[in-house]
């Protein structure tokens, strides 16, 4: 594997390998592999490149689809063993278990919005979860969680342009970002829990 592929896949401040393709394709690639900031590097990389807004959120939207069809195997074969193999049981149960603190409440809502909220709050296969445990199939379980998880691009695209013109460093922006990142969801969960109890 290339040094400066391997660092950037372990170390968000590290710049994106030079040999990155550049415009579309790169854009759609750092939003399949976070390499070098992920998200908040794909939306500079896409507006240094000159692909424009809209495409860059179909650009995220088709990352989230090509993850769907990635991720549902791996749901449905758990799902699966878990009924015959007594450790992915447990694991499946943890999962679940993991999935209701992290939405603050002792059962998944079935509410779309607070479906959406949860994929928005935490990430999509999250969301695709709490869907498939409120009764969702593949469409509209993947169609609620891309919905949360394109609603949080919306906001990590237009914070990191905000920030970009204000900081005026793509390294700090993209620093600012991912701690953001990890805040933001952090913060809708406590709300969400306090709200719910």
């Amino acid at each position: 594997m290339d040094n400066e592929l391997y660092r950037a896949l372990f170390d968000p401040t590290a710049p994106i390998p030079s040999t990155w393709p550049h415009g579309a394709w790169g854009t759609l690639l750092l939003f399949l592999i976070p390499v070098g900031g992920g998200i908040p590097a794909g939306v500079l990389m896409a507006r240094d490149h000159g692909v424009g807004a809209l495409l860059t959120v179909f650009l995220y939207f088709v990352s989230d689809v090509i993850l769907a069809f990635v991720f549902e195997p791996v749901l449905r074969a758990l799902m699966f063993l878990g009924r015959w193999v007594p450790a992915f049981g447990r694991a499946a149960r943890a999962m679940v278990t993991a999935v209701q603190r992290s939405i603050g409440q002792t059962k998944p809502r079935t509410g779309v919005l607070g479906l959406v909220l949860v994929a928005f709050g935490v990430d999509p296969m999250t969301g695709r979860a709490a869907a498939a445990a409120a009764g969702h199939g593949f469409v509209p379980g993947w169609g609620i969680a891309i919905t949360g998880d394109l609603l949080y691009f919306a906001v990590l695209m237009v914070s990191t342009l905000w920030l970009d013109g204000i900081l005026g460093d793509e390294r700090y922006t993209i620093g600012a970002v991912l701690i953001l990142m990890f805040v933001v969801p952090s913060v809708i969960r406590r709300w969400q829990s306090r709200r719910s109890s």
